[in-house]
């Protein structure tokens, strides 16, 4: 529950050092900024109750291989993402990808931009975390819609390719990032239901869904990641 966060640990949980590949070349550091661009209650329920989104912390994946956290259209895999989606916690998820295939570095942000502790990031706040990566990398994000059953933020199941014809990327690419339905837990309407987040007695208190992993296409504005966060990504000069 990301009320609850406050007690993990900031950082990195697994970081490959960068190395140089058979031509010489070294890999590139990113850094990578996850804005809150919502202002504060901008949402109405239907029951009038006026909400705020929150983010909550997440992981920074650099990986070569394809589809390394979900499927879309399959079921979660039990390996944390429902932690992740439920709770805000990425801890499970970040632990088991550690040594998983083709996974170069996972590392965890829990600590919004200029805070002292660990939390979720509120309308104005971001996080920032840094990765390293080759030619060939890619990149995975997630974290929790906050005022959802089980609802995460990430980019497609492939990641975002980091570099192009050879050159970093550079820039915004909130554009690559898509809201998804981890389909572990029953859906209750945004921003009001009482096994979400911010208002459930405890992690993993929801009822079972068992469905699959897809996209929300519920028609609300933060099913549109550019509507509601900015994502930029800056490689080292």
């Amino acid at each position: 529950m990301i009320k609850k966060l406050l007690g993990l640990t900031a950082g990195v949980i697994l970081s490959v050092a960068a190395m140089a590949s058979a031509n010489g070349d070294q890999a590139t550091k990113f850094t990578v900024r996850i804005e809150n661009t919502t202002k504060p209650d901008a949402f109405t329920a239907s029951n009038g109750v006026k909400w705020s989104l929150a983010y909550s912390p997440g992981t920074a994946v650099v990986h070569s291989e394809h589809a390394p956290i979900f499927s879309a259209g399959k079921k979660d895999r039990g390996k944390g993402l429902e932690a992740q989606s439920e709770d805000g916690d990425p801890s499970m998820l970040a632990k088991s990808l550690k040594r998983a295939k083709g996974i170069k570095s996972v590392a965890v942000y829990n600590t919004p931009v200029g805070a002292t502790g660990s939390g979720p990031i509120t309308p104005g706040a971001a996080y920032q975390v840094t990765v390293s990566a080759m030619p060939g990398d890619r990149l995975s994000l997630t974290l929790m819609m906050g005022q959802s059953n089980d609802w995460f933020y990430a980019p497609a199941e492939a990641g975002i390719e980091l570099f192009r014809d050879g050159k970093a990327i550079s820039g915004d690419i909130t554009s690559q990032i898509i809201l998804w339905d981890v389909g572990t837990e029953v859906d209750q309407e945004a921003g009001i239901g009482s096994e979400q987040g911010p208002r459930q007695k405890g992690p993993n208190t929801g009822k079972a869904e068992n469905g699959v992993v897809k996209k929300v296409a519920d028609g609300k504005i933060y099913a549109d990641a550019p509507s509601v966060m900015r994502v930029t990504i800056t490689p080292a000069m």
